[in-house]
């Protein structure tokens, strides 16, 4: 294959994947999809921030997305609060040797969250993954009332991967 063909596919499978994601999120019922009565231009409402504990697709980590600063402030961090499982996300099914030899409970992994422009739920920042010591760009949006969004990419959004993060069973329903 031409490596300009190569290019394309690649680009078109990109566009594929974006557009059914799109619609996958239109087609299931959310918090976001319902109506508010604040207007467009206003940042999203604390109530729609993805506030409280989560635990990671891979099943890893529990992480607590608070404001960063004590006082409050539209910033927000996740910090790992609880320690679950060491599997791999990229090499499924093996324990995962981390890059990072620093210890995973305390760690600030979600960094700068702020809440995107436009008045949807998304929230952008960074993301960092102790597999590989690497940090991404982050959009972080709440769909159903105990599942998180998180889509870590570099460049652009449609060059990332999308995980979905769920409440730890003591907290599903709250909706922090």
């Amino acid at each position: 294959m031409k490596p300009s063909i190569a290019v394309a596919a690649f680009l078109a499978l990109g566009l594929a994947h974006a557009a059914s994601a799109q619609e996958a999120t239109k087609a299931r019922p959310t918090a976001a999809a319902q109506p508010t009565s604040q207007p467009t231009s206003e940042p999203a409402s604390p109530s729609k921030a993805p506030l409280g504990r989560w635990i990671t697709e891979s099943g890893n980590l529990e992480v607590n997305i608070a404001p960063c600063n004590a006082g409050g402030g539209n910033t927000l961090c996740g910090k790992v609060v609880r320690v679950l499982a060491n599997r791999s996300m990229s090499a499924p099914g093996t324990d995962m040797a981390a890059a990072d030899a620093r210890p995973a409970l305390g760690m600030t992994l979600l960094s700068g969250l702020r809440a995107a422009e436009g008045g949807n739920s998304e929230y952008q920042g960074e993301i960092y993954n102790r597999e590989n010591a690497k940090t991404y760009r982050a959009h972080l949006t709440p769909a159903e009332p105990d599942q998180l969004l998180v889509r870590a990419y570099v460049g652009i959004p449609l060059f990332g991967k999308t995980q979905v993060w769920r409440r730890p069973a003591a907290e599903q329903g709250s909706g922090q």
